[in-house]
């Protein structure tokens, strides 16, 4: 059985993201995983980092919950919407926070080029978006995907990283909403 940190990366409370990230809770407890779920928009931290990479910021209490699951974790899941071609300023915050520390600490050491801090872990990616998923992957690129994707999921040492993407969000019928429910519940079932 593998343990499982999900991140729900939506600003606000009570939405489809949240509801998402519920339905893979309960698949992952279903197939006796354990699951530890970080929404953020519950967690008091302050998602800027002030400093950048020339002096470490400590992480609040939340922060330090949410990397310590992460760290102890075998796979990880987030969960957010597409919003003007990326993730939403919280999540972008939320990583830049909970690795700032490790990447200060290997700056001028002999491990300065080895960002692999999460090695043997892996990932899902589910995204909303209120446009068609093909429209996103092959008229605009998928940019905030190959971002969370390859240059910080993979960068740390993620692999593999699979996704998800949901369009359509606005126009989509409550039967296909189940649906897609029911994917991430059997998602979570299998830890994959």
């Amino acid at each position: 059985m593998a343990t499982v940190s999900i991140i729900v990366g939506h600003p606000q409370r009570t939405t489809f993201c949240e509801a998402l990230a519920e339905a893979y809770r309960r698949g992952a407890e279903r197939g006796g995983h354990t699951v530890h779920l970080f929404k953020l928009a519950d967690l008091n931290f302050d998602p800027i980092l002030r400093e950048g990479y020339r002096k470490e910021q400590p992480l609040e209490p939340d922060l330090q919950s949410a990397y310590d699951a992460l760290a102890s974790s075998d796979h990880w899941v987030f969960v957010f919407p597409l919003w003007c071609g990326d993730m939403p300023a919280i999540l972008k915050g939320f990583f830049e926070r909970i690795l700032q520390p490790d990447l200060i600490k290997r700056q001028g050491t002999e491990n300065a080029m080895n960002w692999r801090i999460f090695e043997r872990k892996s990932a899902r990616i589910v995204m909303t978006m209120g446009m068609p998923v093909s429209i996103y992957r092959y008229w605009y690129g998928p940019h905030a995907l190959k971002l969370l994707k390859f240059n910080i999921l993979n960068f740390i040492g993620i692999k593999p990283v699979r996704e998800t993407l949901l369009g359509m969000m606005a126009e989509s019928s409550n039967a296909k909403r189940d649906k897609w429910l029911e994917q991430a519940e059997a998602m979570g079932q299998r830890a994959e």
